[in-house]
């Protein structure tokens, strides 16, 4: 079969790759879209050391690596005791790879019941739990106030999902004024440049004092001191972006200890992995509650893909994410493949 691996330092290439095998409790399905996942796979791609949360994986960088995680497909085979889907079923997946055969354990896979349901919306919904983590790790209460820092991809699926759970005002913040229009465009109530002077006095004077909840999606220490300058009392923030480096500085007497405000690590791996519970769903939980919102014209992810590409272009695809800078969000279609 066909994968995209990253070779060696910013480079990706189509390659010949065994066909995995499917064990008991796997699922073994055939590839339709695949989704990148521009923060991670830029961190992988350059040869980011710091790739992983646990500080003894990020000891050397390794090649070849593999991205990707969140994609759609039909069923191929199953491994003894599945019995949640068979082969030709329509199914989302978690934690895959940009390859066009993928095993994956069986909870992993959630059968698209809805024939309104479609690949490129399916192969979006994996992602579409990192916000969700946050938000529900937050305990956001309806009618409470909001804040999202950074509208990249993360950060756009959230101002949805924030909407979609009752937060008012929902604010955007992104210092590009083309994403702050988006934002707004997707239901944000105000999109503010975090730029400008009277940035905090803008977020305090629309939501009557300080932001009960915020979700920081850029990953930038900057954007952290920003946002815990807009906190209300007892407000809390959500660190969703990979903060990969400790190069700056908190001053965490003054903007945490006395206003009382959370911090919560909202990393997507800090989840329950059998049992869901008040602000602590599992993976397959979150994914099946999106699966139900998409059914029944609550949110539209597949409005959020901007371009659609034959995974034969990855090289130059990958190259553009590897220069940095925006980057749009990028489905692979594995179909092309065959044309």
């Amino acid at each position: 079969m066909k994968a995209i691996l990253f070779t060696k330092k910013d480079t990706a290439e189509l390659v010949e790759k065994e066909m995995p095998s499917v064990h008991a409790g796997e699922v073994l399905v055939k590839v339709v879209i695949s989704t990148i996942s521009s923060g991670t796979e830029r961190a992988n791609l350059t040869g980011e050391i710091n790739v992983s949360y646990r500080i003894e994986d990020c000891k050397e960088v390794v090649w070849p690596r593999q991205g990707g995680y969140s994609t759609s497909g039909i069923v191929a085979e199953v491994g003894e005791g599945v019995s949640s889907v068979v082969p030709g079923d329509r199914v989302a997946m978690s934690w895959t790879t940009h390859q066009q055969y993928v095993c994956v354990p069986e909870n992993l896979v959630y059968k698209l019941e809805d024939e309104k349901l479609t690949f490129e919306e399916a192969a979006l919904w994996h992602i579409g739990t990192f916000p969700i983590g946050a938000i529900r790790k937050c305990r956001l209460e309806m009618g409470e106030s909001a804040i999202v820092m950074g509208q990249g991809v993360l950060g756009k699926f959230a101002i949805v999902f924030l909407k979609a759970a009752g937060a008012i005002p929902v604010i955007a913040a992104d210092p590009v004024a083309e994403k702050r229009e988006q934002a707004l465009a997707l239901g944000a109530d105000y999109a503010f440049d975090p730029t400008a002077p009277d940035f905090v006095e803008q977020v305090k004077k629309v939501t009557g004092g300080g932001v009960n909840v915020a979700i920081e999606v850029t990953g930038v220490g900057v954007a952290l001191n920003q946002v815990l300058d807009c906190m209300a009392r007892f407000g809390r923030v959500a660190l969703l972006g990979c903060t990969r480096h400790s190069d700056f500085n908190v001053d965490y007497y003054h903007k945490v200890h006395g206003p009382g405000i959370t911090l919560v690590g909202a990393h997507t791996i800090a989840r329950p992995s059998v049992e869901s519970s008040a602000g602590w769903w599992t993976t397959r939980d979150d994914v099946l509650c999106e699966m139900k919102m998409s059914a029944l014209g609550r949110i539209n992810l597949s409005q959020f893909v901007e371009e659609t590409h034959s995974p034969a272009e990855c090289g130059e695809v990958y190259a553009r994410l590897a220069r940095g800078g925006a980057f749009p969000m990028v489905q692979f279609d594995w179909r092309l493949l065959e044309d």
